[in-house]
């Protein structure tokens, strides 16, 4: 086990794969399974790290292409690490900024040597290597950090003029393949999308040994694999043996819920996580809706991230026990209730009705992003300490029943 993060597991369940444990690293310890938000560039948009702790997180996540490119990893460096910097006491992740380099810039090219890119801020041209991920990471400081990996998409883009731009696979010159963002979602045949995701495979398993062989700080920061493989069980299996042959304090599943649905995520993990080392962390990456939470924790997963909590909340879309609240609508308008009154978080305990919610949003006042935000914070780690409890007790159809929901997870 390495020196710098300890997992112990207190309680296994008995009807699941679930496992209640708690994690330690050099900023503390906390529990298992555990929700880690996301401060994208050292901070939670409009939520202070206070109000991060009163929702009960001591786990949170930081990215590291965006603190890459601004303010740069060797400035965050220079204040001490992000700890310091964003003045965050707990454990921290960084990601390796990979699935960024291609899904968030202009042009993109995919080579052995790592991932060419345009910044979104700039326009210049960085290249992100294996090596270069670990120092940016190394430079930040988390106490965990994920190995540069080959991301594709999951499944087969088909063409699509609507959403987000994606990902198109072509040669270059050199035969190598370049990955061109367009407002069209450009069609891949199969055969040439599980080409792609052997590909990936293979590449991502490559990387992680360049990955531990960079990293400088193993005595104060863990590095985590990632396994990859898209939807194909046969190649999530041939990813988790790779990825597993490499000694590490912990491993992760990527490449889920990128487009695929509720039962095909299930599917996925439900597979994978069996095939990870019982006595380390497993961690499902940007898994956040309730029911595939809860789908994973049942498998044995028993770490989770995502942006949804504050990315949602800004919209005035809240969580709650019984399904999401949309607070734009009308029928809002003369609610005198909170959002939900069995959570304890600054808006429900504070007593913010949802028609003064609402007002905040209409009348474009950033205060209503920062009270939904943590109130679906609180909604998220409330749902983690029932499910903790939930295992200790093998009492998962007590559990169901207090989170109507999950529905059918």
């Amino acid at each position: 086990m390495c020196a710098a993060l300890t997992f112990e597991i207190d309680h296994a369940c008995t009807a699941t794969r679930a496992r209640a444990g708690r994690i330690t690293t050099r900023h503390g310890s906390f529990e298992t399974p555990v929700f880690m938000p996301v401060a994208t560039a050292a901070a939670m948009k409009g939520v202070t790290v206070a109000q991060i702790e009163s929702t009960g997180s001591r786990m949170i996540l930081n990215n590291a292409y965006h603190l890459m490119l601004r303010p740069t990893a060797e400035r965050v460096a220079n204040f001490g690490g992000s700890h310091e910097f964003m003045r965050w006491p707990h454990s921290m992740l960084t990601d390796s900024g990979g699935f960024q380099a291609w899904s968030m810039s202009d042009i993109v090219k995919l080579s052995e040597e790592g991932v060419r890119f345009r910044s979104f801020i700039d326009g210049s041209s960085i290249m992100l290597t294996p090596e270069r991920s670990i120092e940016v990471q190394n430079l930040i400081g988390a106490d965990i950090i994920m190995a540069f990996d080959d991301c594709p998409p999951s499944i087969a883009p088909q063409d699509d003029d609507e959403g987000d731009p994606a990902p198109q696979t072509d040669l270059d010159a050199d035969g190598v393949p370049a990955l061109a963002r367009s407002r069209k979602r450009p069609s891949v045949t199969p055969a040439a999308h599980q080409q792609r995701l052997i590909e990936a495979v293979e590449r991502t398993a490559r990387w992680l040994e360049r990955c531990k062989a960079a990293h400088r700080r193993e005595a104060d920061q863990s590095l985590f694999g990632i396994v990859q493989g898209g939807t194909d069980l046969s190649l999530r299996a041939r990813s988790a043996a790779l990825t597993t042959a490499v000694e590490l304090p912990g491993y992760a599943i990527g490449g889920v819920a990128v487009g695929e649905g509720t039962a095909e995520i299930a599917r996925v993990v439900e597979f994978t996580a069996p095939l990870l080392p019982p006595g380390k962390p497993r961690y499902l990456m940007g898994v956040g809706y309730e029911r595939d939470i809860v789908a994973a924790v049942r498998a044995g997963v028993d770490m989770f991230d995502c942006v949804l909590p504050t990315r949602n909340g800004r919209k005035g879309y809240a969580f709650t026990r019984n399904g999401p609240v949309r607070l734009r609508n009308a029928a809002h308008t003369l609610d005198r209730g909170v959002l939900d009154p069995s959570c304890d978080c600054l808006a429900c305990a504070g007593g913010y009705s949802r028609g003064y919610l609402r007002h905040l949003f209409m009348a474009g006042e950033s205060l209503g992003g920062t009270l939904v935000s943590v109130h679906n914070l609180r909604h998220f780690q409330a749902l983690m300490v029932d499910i903790r409890a939930a295992i200790r007790e093998d009492a998962w159809s007590t559990f169901e029943a207090r989170w109507p929901v999950l529905g059918s997870a």
